[in-house]
């Protein structure tokens, strides 16, 4: 019997010994929990809409009686729900399943509802669709756009007093009568090389240009863009997967140097008849008509025309009934101007805001409709990251921006007369980066919290005194599923090289040992378009975290030039020298951050990036074969020439000018340098960074006689996810590669 105690108490101590074992399996990060079982996959709300009365919002939930949808309204101070819109009520005549919203938008008197669905992806997103309109006065369920093929159907928009709705189809544009349900082709010429109502590829990735129509204040006109591609070189991407034979995919893609689309912008009555086009100066296929948008309340539209270096930003004003036009403002840079999204018109519309950087930090202004009168709204030396809200009533602009630390972000309000300096509205205990979707009357807003090692917490805040009124959604699942890894958390810190001090961060292993050495991996990018180093949540920098867990130290360090809120000297000290002036700062803080942390074996030094940081792994494999023994870079440019003008003209100037410049910047030109392991990784179908850097970077290795490995995902674009399996088959190729060679 004794015998038998024993026997069992063996026994279920080693039922929980392995129990414990699994318990600490589980704990361990796998790729596979983070690419294609999404385990760690974090929760959202929304999308939500603020109501025109401002006092609640709408959004969405499940509803478990149909499968579908349900539209929620919910009163901000009392959270009394209801439901607006069932999916009950979004099931259409003859069919049993409720319509699926991808988006959906009211009428300008919630009376009516658009819905977008069944949509389909365009470039990088999933613009082309189906739409319906569901009347919440009759309970009428209604397709627009009956009479054209079934989602091909983009932007469409109520007309003022929703009687109406516009969109594009086939490049063509459209109106439809609610009432009656006739539509009307207003444009004929779409197709081929015409496009009306959106934009090319160049005007949609480099400029955010997809819709391209507006309605007019009194819904009787609708204001376009026309592009014309006729004079772009096409690029082919070949498709040899999908059949026994290659089909290639022509993409109209303007490269450095090369012709842009011939755009220009014309006014068509909303029931039809002839276009008037606006004659506005210079060649139309040598500039850039960026915005457009009717002045509320006038039949007056303003325009936004850059030339091509993108130094120079012209505003013209023209009458859509005379077609004059009149330039009232230019704004000129001796480098780049970026372009903002902040106009919001004042004062009975007589005055309207803008953001620019001519005091050498980005603020924002106002300025008279005439152009003569500017007035600066935000005051101090710190850029404004975004306009949230403009509270006329009460005088107040709210704001993104972080005086003290550029890796992080909160709301400030200042007054709209330029009389107070910024005043911090988030509080001190959100520590990290915030994000704010404000109510129009500035009194409400859904609040999204998160840092390096926190999850996006969504709440609810009154403002402006930031009073917490309840959490939307907490994503406390995935915090704790996070906490119970044990993983070290991100170090911020700070690398002098001397000429600036660089943001960085560091994520040492599981059980780090100070007195041992460890090889260090680098994360780069250092291109304009983005920044690396910053207090937000970003995935939990998982992947960074399962390199750091096999016992990798991993960094990173924002160069010079990236987008962070360092003020204009700093993000155009690489104008002309994009690749350049990066990799000296990478290595330069490599150098230092050798001398800071004697943890580091400096003989096993790895680097790797994707997109722009691919093309900055290069650079720094190829100039620093002392510094960084082992690279990989996925989806790069090789040869500055080879990218959109759009993009590299704004920070390489013209290729006229600056040839040199695309030279000594391209990493291609100094691939015979390459010392140490090198692999690259790109995806055929990559619409944005040709397979075509690959091969030839491929070429020119082969030509130097130096070794390198390689791998090609076929028909994947610049993200490398489509098709089965891909994303976990990227990071584990990723994985082997540095475990085999770091």
């Amino acid at each position: 019997m004794k015998r038998n105690r024993i026997l069992i108490s063996l026994t279920f101590l080693s039922i929980c010994f392995l129990q414990s074992n699994n318990l600490l399996a589980q704990k361990q990060l796998t790729l596979k929990d983070i690419y294609a079982s999404n385990t760690y996959s974090q929760k959202g709300y929304g999308p939500v809409r603020w109501m025109k009365d401002n006092e609640g919002y709408s959004t969405l939930e499940n509803d478990k009686e149909f499968g579908g949808t349900d539209i929620v309204r919910y009163d901000a101070k009392t959270n009394e729900r209801k439901v607006l819109v069932s999916a009950k009520q979004l099931i259409p005549k003859n069919e049993k399943t409720a319509l699926q919203i991808s988006n959906y938008e009211w009428s300008g008197n919630d009376g009516k509802l658009l819905i977008f669905t069944n949509t389909r992806r365009v470039w990088r997103y999933n613009t082309r669709g189906d739409y319906w309109v569901l009347n919440l006065k009759t309970g009428n369920l209604q397709q627009v756009g009956k009479n054209v093929e079934a989602t091909t159907l983009m932007f469409a928009k109520f007309s003022p007093d929703a009687s109406k709705v516009a969109y594009v189809s086939k490049q063509n544009i459209y109106v439809e009568d609610l009432i009656t349900g006739i539509s009307k082709q207003l444009t004929h010429d779409g197709g081929a090389n015409i496009i009306n109502g959106t934009f090319d590829w160049v005007y949609e990735e480099e400029l955010d240009d997809r819709d391209g129509f507006r309605w007019s204040p009194d819904g009787n006109y609708i204001a376009y863009w026309q592009s014309d591609t006729k004079n772009i070189g096409t690029f082919y991407l070949i498709d040899n997967v999908d059949s026994i034979y290659s089909r290639p995919i022509p993409l109209p893609y303007p490269k450095v140097g090369t012709k842009l689309s011939a755009l220009k912008v014309g006014v068509i009555p909303a029931v039809g008849g002839k276009t008037n086009w606006f004659k506005i100066p210079g060649n139309p296929a040598n500039n850039y008509l960026a915005r457009m948008d009717f002045i509320p309340h006038s039949n007056e539209v303003m325009v936004q025309q850059l030339n091509r270096p993108q130094n120079e930003n012209k505003i013209w004003i023209g009458n859509v009934k005379s077609m004059s036009l009149k330039n009232i403002y230019t704004e000129k840079d001796p480098d780049f101007l970026d372009l903002h999204d902040d106009i919001r018109w004042l004062d009975n519309d007589k005055y309207f805001t803008w953001t620019s950087e001519k005091d050498g930090w980005n603020h924002l202004y106002k300025i008279s409709r005439n152009g003569t009168q500017s007035t600066l709204i935000t005051k101090g030396k710190f850029d404004v990251v975004q306009i949230n809200c403009i509270d006329p009533q009460n005088g107040y602009v709210y704001y993104i921006a972080s005086p003290d630390n550029f890796t992080q972000r909160y709301l400030y309000r200042s007054k709209i007369d330029g009389s107070s300096d910024g005043e911090r509205v988030t509080p001190a205990a959100f520590t990290g980066q915030s994000s704010y979707q404000v109510s129009g009357n500035a009194e409400w807003a859904i609040q999204t919290f998160q840092n390096a090692n926190t999850p996006p917490v969504i709440s609810l805040v009154h403002l402006p005194d930031h009073k917490a009124i309840r959490t939307l959604q907490d994503n406390q699942e995935l915090k704790e599923k996070y906490e119970a890894l044990h993983l070290n958390p991100k170090e911020f810190l700070k690398v002098n090289i001397g000429d600036v001090t660089l943001d960085a961060w560091m994520i040492k292993p599981i059980n780090f040992d100070p007195s041992k050495k460890y090889p260090l991996l680098f994360y780069v990018y250092g291109e304009p378009a983005g920044a690396t180093v910053q207090d937000d949540w970003e995935g939990g920098a998982l992947w960074d975290e399962y390199m750091a867990q096999q016992g990798y130290i991993v960094m990173s360090v924002d160069n010079r030039g990236t987008k962070t809120p360092r003020g204009k000297d700093w993000r155009n000290s690489i104008y002309g020298q994009i690749g350049i002036l990066a990799s000296m700062d990478q290595a330069a803080a490599a150098k230092k951050i050798f001398s800071m942390y004697s943890f580091i074996d400096t003989s096993r030094v790895g680097i790797w990036g994707w997109s722009g940081g691919g093309q900055m792994t290069l650079n720094c494999m190829f100039r620093h074969p002392d510094i960084y023994k082992t690279g990989l870079a996925v989806s790069f440019v090789s040869d500055q020439r080879l990218y959109d003008a759009t993009y590299q003209e704004r920070y390489m100037g013209l290729l006229s000018d600056n040839a040199k410049g695309y030279h000594d910047g391209s990493p291609i030109n100094f691939a015979k340098n390459l010392e140490g392991t090198l692999m690259i990784i790109h995806g055929t179908a990559d619409d944005n960074v040709h397979y075509q850097n690959f091969e030839m970077l491929t070429n020119e290795l082969i030509k130097n006689n130096k070794m390198f490995y390689m791998m090609s995902y076929p028909m994947r674009s610049h993200g490398i996810y489509e098709r089965e399996n891909t994303s976990l088959h990227l990071r584990e190729t990723m994985a082997k590669y540095w475990k085999e060679h770091l």
